[in-house]
């Protein structure tokens, strides 16, 4: 199992359907677990998906419309059931901070003290790894990337060339050069992975720029183009705008999701080819219970 992958547990939108549960996604990046926009239903499509409470470390909330968050309630008190003993830390919009505690609290139960509130504002913000950046919704809505800090890959020829071997190798990754040789000349820059995931919001610049050279973007496509109208006033992306963001920015895999109710399954294929007028990179249509890998960094091409 790869261990930077995206778990989708559920892309419906507003109102879930027989075959849509309300948002949930769980992205897994190096032991750590990223559940973003629990939507009803979400503890048992965790279930389904082999996805434990304790997978998870982080509850990143986009705003507080109830299919973004109605699933907090059972998935904080499965965190407390289940004994989890590692932080949990939860991002979400200061201006929704009432909202949260609501949902924090909303029945009795034994609680935990395990999860930390980390309340977001303004146009950016940054809570580790995780970049928060203000998004465009009649709603306090925000969107977030995960970066991994870019490094370097060893070039074995290069290494042969200079008769490094061994531990030598991981010295030079510590110290940057060996006997005279720098690591410049036996490496090459690797920019770091990343994964984007922007729900409700009309296009704007904040959406280009989360998506910015990412590897992974999760993107809303609540409406074709036809409804085009209504995605502007209800503050929400087309299909086809999913794809011109995705193209700008260089995505590498796109992923499109919160499809509205008026949408069934047999109309993927208008999705499709409608973010193909925009876009030709790969793109995945979301369903729930899919897993789909971070790809990986191909290797520099060399001269």
């Amino acid at each position: 199992m790869s261990s930077r992958e995206l778990v989708v547990l559920g892309t419906s939108s507003a109102v879930p359907t027989r075959h849509r549960n309300h948002n949930g996604y769980l992205l897994r990046w190096d032991g750590q677990g990223y559940l973003f926009d629990p939507g009803e239903g979400t503890q048992r499509q965790m279930l389904h998906a082999g996805v434990s409470a304790h997978d998870v470390h982080w509850i990143c909330l986009t705003h507080f419309h109830g299919d973004h968050c109605l699933g907090v309630p059972g998935v904080v008190q499965r965190i407390a059931r289940d004994r989890v003993r590692h932080p949990v830390r939860a991002v979400f919009p200061a201006s929704g901070t009432s909202y949260w505690r609501r949902l924090r609290h909303a029945a009795a139960f034994a609680d935990t003290q395990v999860i930390e509130e980390h309340p977001v504002s303004g146009s950016r913000a940054a809570v580790g790894p995780l970049t928060a950046r203000r998004l465009s919704h009649p709603v306090e809505s925000y969107g977030y990337r995960v970066q991994e800090p870019p490094g370097v890959r060893m070039l074995p020829d290069r290494l042969a060339a200079h008769g490094i071997r061994g531990p030598e190798v991981s010295e030079l990754q510590r110290t940057g050069s060996v006997r005279g040789v720098t690591l410049a000349e036996c490496s090459e820059p690797r920019p770091g992975q990343s994964a984007a995931f922007v729900m409700d919001t009309r296009l704007c610049d904040t959406v280009f720029e989360l998506a910015n050279g990412v590897d992974l973007l999760v993107i809303e496509a609540t409406f074709l183009s036809s409804e085009g109208v209504l995605a502007k006033e209800y503050g929400h992306l087309t299909a086809y705008e999913a794809g011109v963001v995705a193209a700008d920015a260089g995505v590498r895999r796109l992923v499109l999701t919160h499809f509205s109710e008026r949408y069934g399954i047999t109309q993927e294929a208008a999705f499709l080819e409608e973010v193909r007028r925009s876009y030709d990179g790969e793109v995945i249509l979301a369903r729930d219970l899919m897993k789909i890998p971070v790809p990986r960094r191909a290797a520099a091409t060399r001269p």
